[in-house]
């Protein structure tokens, strides 16, 4: 995947989002179960961090540079 073309950033984005959700769906309903395991909490909310750190500086990959 090119990452200067910017239908692939989009795409890669859009991928990101769907696991960011789908991630955000798990850890809803292990924390509502209430016998969760902390540790796999812990980890799933830092691939959820990671997952939106990585969308940002993608998204701004699609924002044009300015001339100075």
């Amino acid at each position: 995947m090119e990452i200067d073309n910017p239908a692939d950033i989009a795409e890669k984005i859009a991928a990101l989002r769907t696991e960011h959700r789908d991630l955000d769906d798990a850890i809803v309903r292990l924390v509502e179960e209430g016998d969760a395991d902390e540790v796999a909490i812990k980890r799933l909310k830092k691939r959820k961090l990671w997952l939106k750190d990585c969308i940002a500086r993608l998204e701004s990959a699609l924002i044009p540079d300015e001339p100075a």
